[in-house]
């Protein structure tokens, strides 16, 4: 067998790494396997791990190597990852080395799924994505763009194939935030099959691009019949994105919601990114008419002050005034914040409640228009009501049974 590189080498190790490992292949003429592995748990489970890395190197055909494992509690399938990975920088090959799938995982989304937070998890620290759902964020996002250095972009693609293919992501929607087009199309390849739910496209600046990302989804669903439909979020990042807003977000069907990043796109206009956010005010609203217009969600950016749970309040306040329906985060002290101020209150569930009964009483008497004492209420209006009373419900704010509580 012909080697690339005299080793491989993936993973993480250190005193503060966790529930990771870094794995190093150096590959030999003769003399078989040898592994020197160190760690903490050996005594425990260093005959399982030894295992696994003799039966791996024997599936991607490597007879002699030296193998160095340090150790710092990583579950099978974050090993398979690292070994994967190293064993990836020595050869060129066509096989995965695929965990056994969680049945549980896979639960399709529709498309208007509430989406009030969105968790960034970076796509090489399994520490952080093994309990992530227990922060019951509305989306878990994967990343595989900027939080990960691009020597390690290889390693994380395979890392978080894995993560897709074991954890238990609870009820949290299953994203995951591709690279920069091109190189992002070679992510789909990978990581659709494994039950993504929204894929991120970061840096969109037009509709070309959505289209680009939707051809290969349908690429891939051709050659591998998935369980659930996939949707996209655009993340406008950009002068030229904010320009391009409408045709990117309506594109394609399959645009569940734009996004907006504001740290990339204060930088490209040059100003420095406030909390007031008067210079991002015009971006804003442009997204957010473009997907009224485009019948899709508006997401917000990420607040990065993870201490100022204050400013993130305000924050959220004003998103929501101006019509965006959630926001990012990166840290999950965030997630509760962002949902008690996403959430409506009494008093818009109230006022909803009497919009909604003076629709269905208009019906009943077979009136084409609807009013609400001496005004009349237009079908847009009636809309935002129904979502409310669905939201109040889902969120259990209300009696799951309202409807059928009223009186007849």
């Amino acid at each position: 067998m012909n080697f690339k590189k005299s080793f491989g080498i993936a993973g993480n190790s250190g005193g503060k790494i966790r529930s990771d490992c870094q794995v190093t292949v150096e590959p030999a003429d003769s003399g078989g396997i040898i592994i020197d592995l160190k760690s903490k748990v050996k005594s425990m489970y260093g005959t399982d791990i030894i295992r696994q890395i003799n039966e791996m190197l024997d599936f991607f055909g490597i007879e002699n190597a030296r193998v160095e494992m340090i150790d710092s509690g990583a579950l099978s399938w974050v090993i398979a990852a690292r070994i994967e990975a190293a064993v990836r920088q020595l050869v060129d090959t066509d096989k995965s080395w695929l965990p056994s799938p969680n049945p549980n995982s896979i639960k399709p989304t529709p498309v208007d799924q509430r989406r009030f937070s969105r968790l960034y998890l970076p796509g090489n620290s399994p520490s952080l994505m093994i309990n992530a759902f227990l922060h019951k964020p509305d989306g878990l996002i994967l990343d595989l763009e900027d939080s990960v250095a691009p020597e390690k972009k290889a390693e994380a693609r395979i890392l978080v194939r894995n993560a897709l293919r074991v954890l238990d992501f609870g009820n949290s929607e299953r994203m995951v935030r591709i690279n920069q087009l091109p190189a992002g199309l070679s992510d789909l390849d990978c990581l659709i099959p494994q039950g993504v739910n929204l894929v991120l496209l970061p840096k969109c600046e037009s509709a070309g691009q959505v289209l680009g990302v939707t051809e290969r989804i349908k690429d891939i669903y051709q050659d591998k019949p998935l369980q659930n439909e996939v949707w996209i979020m655009p993340i406008i990042e950009s002068a030229k994105g904010v320009v391009n807003a409408y045709e990117i977000a309506s594109a394609s069907p399959k645009v569940a919601a734009l996004a907006i990043g504001l740290e990339d796109y204060t930088a490209d206009l040059g100003v420095r990114r406030t909390e007031e956010a008067t210079e991002s005010f015009y971006a804003r609203s442009v997204l957010v008419n473009a997907c009224r217009a485009a019948g899709i969600q508006a997401i917000d950016s990420v607040f990065s002050d993870v201490d100022d749970m204050e400013g993130l309040g305000n924050t959220v306040k004003r998103s929501r005034a101006m019509g965006f329906d959630g926001m990012g985060c990166i840290h999950p002290r965030q997630i509760a914040v962002i949902h008690e101020n996403f959430k409506p209150d009494t008093e818009e569930i109230e006022k909803a409640k009497k919009i909604v009964i003076a629709f269905m009483e208009a019906q009943k008497k077979g009136l084409g228009v609807v009013s609400l004492g001496s005004k009349m209420i237009d079908p847009p209006v009636v809309k935002r009501a129904q979502k409310t009373i669905a939201q109040a419900i889902e969120l259990a704010l209300i009696e799951k049974n309202w409807y059928e509580m009223l009186p007849q």
